[in-house]
């Protein structure tokens, strides 16, 4: 009896130590921040500009000022209307337009992108190439739509086009580059240097962007405490920054496994920011909870809103996720993820590709795709596994091997749902 006492007493200091271990986020940190009130998504100023422009409004001015009004509501609160609004003020001004036409070419492209439009993004990057002015933010851009559209060398061209260790747009894009080359120590060299320059102009949007992107980047390295502290000075500059209180949140969930200060977080956030993955990571809490009413509650939420047809492609990677691996339509999932690959031939893209054939049986059909478009052309530890998966059931062991290690040492990013799944690779 005293034996399985001293063993009792052993096993709660060592998961106390444990505990203490990965404890990095204190409640007391981020607290203030979860109780912001909704954003606001009017001013004078806007009303003012937005009262200007009627059906027939040759206001270009108006059109300009407005959509980026839309666009910034949109980042504020998830909601697809706004950037839809957005995209119509800058059709609207590109149609319009005697001077300036490029920046509303590029505008408009970004716009594209945010929306996953990447060949209709790249026809105004090249017009705006035409047009000519603005030359540096012209091949910013079209490094930005290459690199999603798979199109590396080129993207590569233009990042060697605009080599400036004295720019923010250089920088973080070499960040990008590197992160895609799997060289995340000079990425993140990179964007240290990116900050430090955002920090500089003082500009706090730009400073936002950089703290948020460079969290994330130390998280993928493994730098917790560094992530978890710049999420934390984005947050003293925008108090209502979703993206910063996910990224806390998933730092507390898959860092320190505390899914119900993770979910109570989560839930904070969305009562005023509405993208619709946020409702997938909760699901997936809640399940880690084993509390599957509310993770099918929260999946619910997902899809009723991504039925929005104005949200067009933006989510067909989580739903292909979706389809194979919850609600095994796998017919939908290889007919989304054929759609993906025609929108973007990325690595990404044809790991989907990949998975589907798996789980329809065709692992042959599943090893091309592997050894074709995705062997060595990416780093991204949820692509890797998929090529594990597949690689297994092919019977390439030496293969396995050597992406288990590497996933092994990428569970933080994953989640912990997937540690018993790279172990029995």
């Amino acid at each position: 009896m005293k034996q399985i006492l001293y063993i009792s007493l052993f096993t709660i200091l060592f998961s106390c130590q444990s505990e203490t271990k990965n404890k990095i986020t204190h409640a007391d940190d981020y607290h203030q921040y979860l109780n912001s009130a909704a954003p606001e998504t009017s001013s004078k100023y806007f009303d003012l500009w937005n009262s200007k422009i009627q059906p027939d409004s040759i206001q270009l001015t108006s059109f300009g000022i407005v959509a980026g009004q839309y666009d910034s509501y949109f980042k504020a609160t998830g909601d697809i209307e706004y950037l839809k609004k957005a995209e119509k003020a800058l059709e609207k001004a590109v149609e319009i337009a005697a001077v300036g036409r490029a920046g509303y070419r590029r505008a408009l492209a970004r716009n594209y992108i945010s929306q996953h439009r990447f060949k209709e993004a790249l026809v105004q990057a090249e017009t705006a190439q035409k047009i000519g002015g603005g030359r540096l933010e012209t091949q910013s851009l079209l490094f930005d739509v290459h690199m999603e559209l798979g199109n590396y060398p080129l993207a590569k061209n233009y990042l060697d086009s605009i080599t400036d260790l004295n720019n923010f747009d250089f920088l973080i894009r070499a960040a990008k580059w590197n992160d895609y080359k799997g060289d995340l120590s000079s990425t993140i060299n990179y964007m240290e240097q990116a900050t430090k320059k955002a920090e500089n102009t003082k500009n706090e949007a730009l400073t936002l962007w950089a703290y948020t992107n460079l969290a994330d980047y130390y998280g993928h390295d493994g730098n917790i405490k560094k992530s978890y502290d710049l999420y934390l000075k984005a947050l003293h500059l925008d108090p209502q920054n979703a993206y910063a209180k996910k990224g806390i949140a998933w730092i507390v969930f898959s860092h320190e496994q505390n899914p119900k200060e993770a979910l109570r977080i989560l839930e904070a956030v969305t009562k005023n920011y509405k993208a619709p993955d946020y409702y997938l990571l909760k699901a997936e809490i809640a399940e880690f909870m084993g509390n599957e009413k509310e993770s099918f509650m929260h999946l619910d939420t997902y899809f009723a809103s991504v039925k929005n047809p104005k949200y067009g492609d933006m989510y067909n990677a989580y739903n292909i996720d979706l389809f194979l691996n919850k609600t095994e339509q796998l017919d939908k999932a290889l007919v989304l993820a054929e759609r993906e690959v025609a929108n973007r031939p990325t690595p990404e893209a044809y790991h989907f590709l990949a998975a589907s054939y798996l789980k329809l049986g065709d692992k042959e059909k599943a090893l091309d795709i592997v050894q074709n478009y995705i062997e060595g052309k990416t780093f991204e530890p949820a692509i890797l596994y998929t090529a594990a998966e597949i690689y297994k059931v092919n019977g390439k062991n030496t293969q396995v091997k050597v992406l288990k290690q590497e996933l092994s040492e990428a569970i933080y990013e994953l989640g912990p749902f997937m540690k018993p799944k790279i172990e029995a690779l």
